[in-house]
C-alpha cells in the first residue's frame, strides 16, 4: 500500500532531491556523528546540522506496529535503526515475517502521485 501524499519544504529540499534519485540522506556532523533527516542539531556534541551525507540504505527494525483500519489494509510502521546509527520511523513493505524482532532491512522508495519519493523499508533478503 502506498505512503500518503509528501510535499517538499525549504527545509526538506535537499532530503527529496536525494529520494527522487533513490538515495537515503541522513545529516552528519563535523565530530563525525550522524543523525536522522528531521534532526537540526547533533545528537553527539550539540552542533547545528547543515550537511547530508548518503546512508547505505540498511538497518535493523528495533519495533513495529501495526495499523488498522476498516477500509484500508493493515499498514506495518517500524522503527528502523540505521546502519549509521540513526533511528528513522517508516513503513514496513512487501513479504515480511510474523515476528519482526530483529529483522534486517533495505531502503526502496515508494513515489504516490503528486507527491515526493519517500523512503520505505523491506526485508533485506
Amino acid at each position: 500500500m502506498p505512503v500518503g501524499i509528501v510535499r517538499r519544504d525549504a527545509a526538506t529540499t535537499e532530503f527529496f532531491d536525494g529520494t527522487a534519485r533513490g538515495e537515503l540522506l541522513i545529516r552528519s556532523c563535523a565530530c563525525g556523528a550522524f543523525a536522522a533527516p528531521q534532526a537540526r542539531t547533533c545528537p553527539a556534541c550539540g552542533c547545528e546540522l547543515t550537511a547530508w551525507a548518503a546512508a547505505a540504505g540498511t538497518g535493523t527494525v528495533e519495533t513495529w506496529s501495526i495499523v488498522h483500519n476498516r477500509k484500508l489494509p493493515p499498514v506495518t510502521v517500524a522503527i528502523v535503526r540505521l546502519d549509521e546509527g540513526p533511528w528513522m520511523q517508516t513503513q514496513l513493505v512487501g513479504d515480511l515475517p510474523d515476528d519482526l524482532r530483529d529483522l534486517r532491512v533495505r531502503v526502496a522508495f515508494e513515489q504516490p502521485q503528486g507527491g515526493e519519493a519517500v523512503p520505505v523499508f523491506g526485508a533485506a533478503g
